[in-house]
């Protein structure tokens, strides 16, 4: 029990200390992301930092297996430059007392990772996809900056205007187009103000002294309207509510839809639990080193490893969804390919001592 424990510990404090700094970094680099938009007037401060810890929570599933394969190798690598694992091996100590505490690390750390894609992902989407619609929904024209063009609904509607007076809470020369289905909109007006509609509590745009045009891409319809003053909703409550997800979709729909994006999510969050378990496990034999070579010596190695997992395993995915690959094996021949290269390494010192016994 001494010995799990030395080892646990010496695997799990640089997991956390590493895992937290990632997190940092992917945090900073969401908030450049948003911050760009926030800046802009595309949306709030407050809905910003709400954005970016879903992001993180969403990211988990994938950096904390990664962190704790890395930090098996460099946890063990460091026993090896030490002649720590020299020592051990020389007191009877099998490879099968080391691989135990890893094994229990990875199990517990896989039951995390399992309860972050299961259940947190796609409730981390759902509440991601819902906070950014919702601010398209809620935009304000007052947040605009004079002579910049934004895009709302995936870039169904553009919003112009050549000057914004804060003051005011007034638009001066505002320019919208909005797709809708096979017709065109535009509208144009010397001034526009947003205010909320009492009734059913939507944002309206008010329009003054304006034309609207509407076009036909389907034919040559088409008509212009002039007006003293009109009104517009700046988000349909259907489109926030239609608009279908396949990463916020809860795991129990998913099991029972037989849609190949679908299956290709329902198989990918299944198997980022196994993997947390398999990349630690190969992380053992792959720490394996002289002690004249220091404990980073296999880093490179394992880098590489994950990094053609990982792209494997996201086009793989890509393949089921598109119907390239069939329901079965899916991506699951990802983690098989994983399982063997474990065998292989683990078997490879065995292979080696047999050798010099003949």
């Amino acid at each position: 029990m001494i010995i799990d424990r030395y080892i646990m510990r010496e695997i799990i404090k640089p997991t956390i200390a590493v895992c937290s700094i990632l997190v940092f970094i992917f945090g900073c680099y969401m908030a450049t992301h948003f911050l760009v938009d926030a800046l802009s007037g595309q949306l709030p401060g407050t809905t910003v930092i709400i954005l970016i810890l879903l992001r993180i929570a969403i990211a988990l599933e994938v950096l904390l297996p990664t962190t704790l394969y890395l930090c098996v190798v460099v946890a063990l690598g460091r026993l090896y430059k030490d002649s720590e694992m020299t020592a051990l091996f020389a007191c009877g100590v099998s490879m099968g007392r080391i691989i135990r505490p890893v094994l229990y690390t990875a199990v517990a750390t896989a039951v995390v990772v399992a309860s972050l894609s299961l259940l947190i992902r796609p409730w981390a989407y759902q509440q991601y996809y819902q906070i950014k619609a919702n601010a398209e929904a809620n935009f304000d024209l007052t947040r605009m900056n004079d002579g910049t063009f934004y895009e709302t609904k995936n870039g169904m509607r553009v919003i112009y205007a050549e000057a914004v007076d804060h003051q005011q809470d007034e638009v001066e020369r505002v320019f919208i187009r909005t797709e809708r289905d096979d017709d065109l909109q535009v509208i144009f007006a010397k001034q526009a103000k947003q205010i909320v509609d009492r009734a059913s509590g939507k944002q309206i745009m008010v329009f003054s002294d304006g034309h609207l045009y509407e076009f036909s891409r389907t034919g040559d319809d088409g008509r212009v309207i002039q007006f003293e003053q009109s009104a517009m909703p700046l988000e349909p409550e259907a489109y926030l509510n239609q608009k279908y997800r396949v990463k916020a979709e809860p795991t129990g729909a998913l099991a029972r839809s037989e849609k190949r994006k679908d299956i290709a999510e329902f198989q990918w969050r299944l198997s980022t639990p196994l993997a947390a378990i398999l990349l630690a496990l190969i992380g053992v034999p792959l720490s394996r080193s002289s002690p004249r070579h220091g404990k980073y010596a296999k880093i490179t190695t394992a880098v590489v490893i994950f990094a053609v997992y990982y792209n494997l395993s996201a086009l793989t995915k890509k393949w089921v969804e598109r119907g390239i690959l069939d329901a079965t094996p899916g991506i699951w021949w990802i983690q098989m390919l994983l399982a063997g290269l474990l065998l292989v390494l683990l078997w490879q010192p065995f292979r080696v001592l047999r050798r010099r016994i003949k």
